[in-house]
């Protein structure tokens, strides 16, 4: 290709419609279908916005004459005419389909990533080695994403896409390999960690449905048959393939650090790193989303639970540094801030959890139009303590409308440089 017709860098600030552009990006990085388009809407332009580059490349020869500026590297200028009162609209609107854009940007991922983990169960039986590639491609691109030194986000979503089994997997494996960043862990490990944290219940696959869920009620021989499910998963990362890290997660994910575990009864010297964080992990995300939706516990309940059992159940260390990521008050947490008014976290910087990203209820704006506060980015406003949502004002309740499911997807963290108190 000539260089007249190379593709040339443009800031993403200064896209418009009729573009033609370049994603370079990887899988599950961007919910185009293809990577090279010409951009249709605005809403394209928001959802570009919101995948965290600076640049993008265009091409200028490919793009709509009429709406490829001459000098692209800049904005369009505002209309002399435009009032103070009509800009503050504008710049609302576009704050607001960049905040749509982002959700609708992780929810997209959350989904196709769900439904590949599915694929890859459902080949178990069949195709043992190819589910193991499969397991391990979906591994790599969360990692590939997460890698970096940037800040991430993990954000609430409001649609928890897929069947449960595999949303339980992808929240597990989620969370897992976001420790896993915290804690540094090289690339290998970080893979291994991915892995077995998508296929740690594997083996509840030959089950019969009435055991793969453990329940107060079980005979002897319906919890023995639940354990079993740990050395069926093993069997079967055997056949698919799988390294010995990945599979000893499988082995160890329902260990304790004392020892009461199943099915060795490992304490914390026997137990993988690895091991250790999936097998917390796996328990939030299980007092969080139980097979029994009225069971469930509030994010923040389950941490102040785990916390409390820390010194028996759980690594201390990797329960600590578990709480350092999400914060004190989880994502989906229903708080109430220290002037009142009632919110619900919906984001955390994974670097600097202890200031979220909440959704406040205003009776005076809808809730469609409702933007994020970044507690992060605002004096004076904090969190004064947890709620039950069955503690909320009626109105407030309808307004924050927390999900029966909590689900989550990460992004490049970006700091709100307009934040409303």
């Amino acid at each position: 290709m000539s260089s007249a017709t190379a593709p040339e860098t443009i800031d993403v600030a200064a896209l418009r419609v009729g573009m033609f552009v370049h994603l370079d990006l990887g899988w599950m990085s961007h919910p185009f279908p293809l990577s090279s388009f010409r951009i249709a809407s605005d809403e394209q332009i928001a959802t570009i916005r919101a995948l965290g580059l600076k640049k993008v490349r265009w091409s200028s020869q490919q793009s709509l004459p009429d709406e490829a500026a001459n000098d692209a590297s800049a904005p369009a200028p505002a209309p002399a005419t435009e009032t103070p009162e009509a800009r503050a609209r504008a710049e609302l609107r576009q704050r607001l389909a960049g905040e749509r854009a982002a959700l609708a940007l992780c929810e997209r991922q959350f989904a196709e990533a769900a439904r590949d983990c599915r694929r890859a169960t459902e080949l178990v039986a069949s195709q043992p080695t190819e589910a193991g590639a499969q397991a391990s491609a979906i591994a790599k691109a969360l990692v590939d994403k997460m890698l970096g030194e940037h800040d991430l986000c993990i954000r609430l979503l409001t649609d928890a896409a897929g069947d449960k089994a595999s949303a339980h997997a992808l929240n597990v494996a989620l969370i897992a390999l976001l420790m896993g960043r915290t804690l540094g862990l090289p690339e290998a490990d970080m893979h291994d960690l991915g892995v077995g944290a998508l296929m740690h219940d594997v083996g509840k696959l030959e089950l019969p449905d009435r055991v793969r869920h453990r329940e107060d009620y079980f005979s002897v021989a319906e919890l023995k048959a639940y354990e079993e499910h740990v050395g069926r998963g093993v069997a079967q990362a055997r056949r698919m393939g799988l390294s010995p890290g990945a599979t000893l997660v499988i082995a160890q994910h329902h260990e304790n650090a004392d020892g009461t575990g199943f099915p060795l009864k490992l304490n914390t010297d026997r137990m993988t790193a690895l091991s250790r964080t999936v097998a917390l992990v796996n328990r939030y995300d299980k007092l969080c989303n139980p097979h029994v939706a009225a069971r469930a516990m509030t994010p923040h309940e389950s941490l102040s639970l785990l916390f409390a059992q820390s010194k028996s159940k759980f690594d201390a260390a990797i329960l600590g540094v578990f709480i350092k990521m999400m914060g004190v008050y989880p994502l989906g947490s229903i708080v109430q801030l220290t002037d009142d008014r009632y919110a619900m976290v919906v984001g955390v910087n994974s670097s600097r959890p202890l200031k979220p990203r909440v959704l406040v209820h205003e009776a005076r704006v809808p809730r469609d139009e409702a933007l994020p506060l970044d507690l992060e980015s605002t004096d004076g406003i904090g969190i004064r303590r947890s709620l039950r949502p069955q503690q909320l004002p009626e109105a407030t309740l309808a307004y924050l409308s927390p999900r029966p499911r909590v689900a989550y997807f990460f992004e490049p963290a970006v700091r709100d440089p307009n934040p409303s108190a």
